[in-house]
């Protein structure tokens, strides 16, 4: 071993990135980052370290045991049975006769007298064996015995506490909930906040904590957390490393790039000059929805860029981003400084561990102040290098195209400083991006690969899902045969709907797949079981100390998960010590007579985003009396459900549906476009009326008729059950089976109390 990164040291040594740079700081030998070297002196000063470190612990745990006298007596009699019974052995023998080549000598041996029964010969044992398992059993008592196991379950995975000796363990996987935390390891929510903020830690009950916090607030209460993964993963892991060391193409790759910043900042705009592309126009509201991942070809080599929201309500998709890329770039307006998104991107990048690039857009803006923006930057611990500290920046405008050159140099020079490299050859691993599902391609994801190469025909496993690879496109809808490390692909072949930040790993056939897949599917049944019908007798004093507690029941449906889970944390976090927000299900695609049930027998509301109800979940909903709401922007969702708990409820829109129409035939006639033959299936289709078109349960395009046609004449309004050709306002790409359904949107006084069925 010559010189070691940072990170390499920390795997090695088993602790964080963050806290190893922190102990190097102690010892007198300062870094800068994860990615510096050390050296094997530097290294032995670690270790020493950490011995000593130890030792310390050691003496508190015995210092305790001396304190507590129970333990420690049981302790010492442990110790001295085995001495005890090795001296009853000495006392209890006997001399004999014994014939030795003719002659007559006396010898001792083992004989136990038994009176009352006949003498039978005694077996013997080996010392060795008796020493060995006295060895064994003092180095049990050394290390605390075990005593008892409490299993709990939540939803950030299955969490065990084991009490070993005077230290608690705490099984977790990483962004669970503080709530969450509060329930597995039986401290109040109160208690862990105020530890939060001894630790300088700003946090909520809702907010979803990386492991290196969760494990400073379980020390604080004697836990031990310990990172939990998934079945299988240590099984795949050491598979792909086999895989890896036999072909050894270890190459030079391209970095991989997340642009965070705050909402309506520019972050999507930047991406748009990059690939010469128009991506704001397609999501809802002008804001970014959905994690994105895009290859852009430099002159300086390929650049994988990761767009993420800048919404306060994405905060986990932010998180993911950080987890999974190299090099950061914060998008900050000029005009409009830092904000609180802003800041949490900092913080995501600073947990993560990755440099950061300052991108202080609209400089081209008449209220632009970039001084004001470094000087907040520095407050925030970010020193731009004009102010002599380390932090890069570039002064551009994504809009005009100033300074994109420079800032493209920065990322490539920065990303040459960092050496990065992957593995070329052998199974490909990766994690989800994003996931959906699609009416014609069936379930499909967005998958940044990290090494090995992906090819048509591999089998899979990820998270709960496993698959095997029928088809992938890039980013820009071309198909692709094969994919290398740092480029985003979209794979086709899962057996359902995978979740945002799942692991992607290639095995070796699809049987293994399917095996780890089915155990997976089965504990994450029982946690849902547990989460649900489980209540332990604290929980129970605590509801009833406190009052009752209503509940708001939510389903949330969406087009992907990404956007599910950020909606569900958002309204979780409107939660108040009167009303409290409980998602009872969420999950990907149209809105099925299924949910409708689940709502019905749990009073729960439904929320679509993106998507809609099909026609026999929405004459349920209206057989039940289940509130369907549909919004296409995030926002909106969070405001209505505010407003909604807080009374302040203004008027209301309300849609109510006039008609469904069938798309049987599409006609494409030149000089006039699109025409579809429709049929009405319901209600009655008038000229005036809005209209959306739905394909698989998915909105797809809203707007007004063009024409309504019954044969050659133009008609006002067709009644169910005829036919009739309809053409859409500057829209054409009609399919047959598409849905076309008509609205009207009225305003009244919206009540609290009320319930209103779209």
């Amino acid at each position: 071993m010559s010189v070691l990164r940072v990170y390499q040291a920390a795997k090695e040594f088993d602790i964080s990135s963050e806290a190893l740079v922190k102990l190097l700081a102690d010892i007198s030998r300062p870094v800068s980052s994860h990615m510096s070297t050390i050296d094997e002196e530097t290294v032995r000063l670690i270790t020493k370290k950490l011995a000593q470190e130890k030792a310390i612990v050691r003496e508190k745990i015995e210092s305790k045991k001396k304190k507590f006298g129970p333990g420690r007596v049981k302790e010492k009699d442990e110790e001295e049975r085995p001495r005890r019974k090795e001296a009853v052995r000495a006392k209890v023998t006997s001399r004999r006769k014994h014939w030795d080549s003719g002659k007559e000598v006396w010898v001792e041996e083992e004989a136990p007298k038994i009176w009352g029964r006949k003498k039978k010969k005694k077996k013997k044992i080996s010392q060795k064996v008796i020493a060995e398992n006295i060895r064994r059993t003092l180095a049990k008592i050394d290390a605390g015995v075990v005593k008892k196991k409490r299993r709990k379950r939540g939803t950030g995975g299955v969490v065990v506490v084991e009490e070993q000796g005077a230290e608690n363990q705490v099984k977790v996987m990483e962004f669970i909930s503080l709530a969450e935390l509060s329930d597995q390891i039986e401290v109040p929510a109160s208690k862990l906040i105020s530890t939060c903020i001894d630790l300088g830690l700003m946090v909520t009950v809702n907010q979803r904590l990386d492991f290196d916090t969760i494990s400073l607030i379980c020390d604080g209460f004697g836990f031990k957390a310990i990172r939990d993964e998934e079945y299988g993963h240590e099984l795949l892991e050491e598979e792909t490393r086999e895989e890896h060391e036999k072909y050894g193409d270890q190459r030079k790759r391209a970095p991989i790039v997340t642009v965070m910043g705050h909402v309506d900042h520019g972050k999507t705009t930047l991406l748009d000059y990059l690939r010469k592309s128009d991506i704001i126009s397609g999501e809802s509201g002008g804001i970014t929805q959905h994690i994105g991942a895009y290859n852009v070809i430099t002159g300086g080599g390929p650049i994988c860029f990761l767009d993420t929201p800048g919404h306060e309500a994405f905060t986990a998709m932010r998180a993911r981003g950080a987890q999974v890329t190299d090099l950061v770039i914060l998008v900050v307006a000029a005009d409009d400084s830092v904000q609180p998104q802003t800041i949490e991107a900092i913080n995501h990048a600073k947990a993560a561990g990755v440099p950061i690039i300052v991108a202080i857009n609209k400089i081209d803006l008449p209220a632009a102040n970039t001084g004001r923006v470094k000087q907040e930057l520095s407050t925030q611990g970010l020193l731009i290098e004009e102010f002599g500290g380390k932090i890069l920046c570039a002064e551009i405008s994504a809009k005009k195209g100033t300074g994109m050159d420079h800032l493209l140099e920065l990322i490539l020079l920065q990303s040459e400083m960092m050496e990065l490299t992957a593995q070329f050859s052998g199974p490909a691993r990766g994690v989800v991006i994003e996931a959906k599902l699609d009416r014609g391609m069936g379930a499909m994801a967005t998958i940044l690969l990290t090494d090995g190469t992906l090819v048509v025909g591999d089998p899979f496993i990820c998270g709960l899902v496993s698959g095997r690879v029928r088809g992938m496109r890039s980013e820009r809808g071309e198909n692709v045969a094969e994919c290398g490390p740092a480029s985003p692909v979209q794979v086709l072949g899962f057996d359902g709907v995978p979740q945002a930040g799942d692991n992607f790993h290639v095995v070796r056939d699809e049987r293994e797949a399917k095996d780890i897949s089915t155990v997976r599917q089965r504990l994450k049944r029982e946690q849902d079981f547990s989460r649900h019908h489980k209540l332990t007798l604290n929980q129970l004093f605590q509801r009833i100390e406190a009052g009752e507690v209503h509940n708001l029941h939510l389903i949330i449906k969406g087009d992907v998960d990404g956007s599910v889970e950020a909606l569900s944390d958002s309204l979780e976090k409107l939660s108040t010590p009167e009303v409290r927000v409980e998602v009872i299900h969420r999950g990907v695609g149209a809105i099925t007579e299924n949910d409708v049930i689940l709502a019905s027998a749990s009073r729960a509301i439904i929320i679509g985003f993106h998507v809609r109800p099909d026609i026999r979940a929405r004459e349920a909903a209206q057989r039940e009396g289940v509130d369907i709401r549909l919004y296409r922007v995030i926002y909106e969702v969070v405001d209505n459900i505010r407003l909604a708990m807080e009374g302040l409820l203004s008027m209301e829109e309300k849609e109510t549906l006039q008609s469904s129409v069938e798309v049987r035939e599409v006609y494409k006639i030149s000089k006039i476009g699109t025409v579809a033959g429709c049929f009405v299936i319901e209600g009655k289709v008038n000229r005036n009326h809005r209209a959306r078109l739905i394909r698989d349960g998915v909105v797809i395009w809203e707007g007004s008729f063009a024409s309504l046609k019954r044969f050659k004449d133009d008609a006002k309004e067709v009644a169910s059950g005829f036919e009739c050709g309809i053409r859409l306002e500057n829209y054409q790409d009609l399919k047959v089976g598409d849905i076309i359904e008509t609205f009207v949107i009225e305003e009244i006084k919206r009540q609290l109390s009320s319930q209103t069925s779209e």
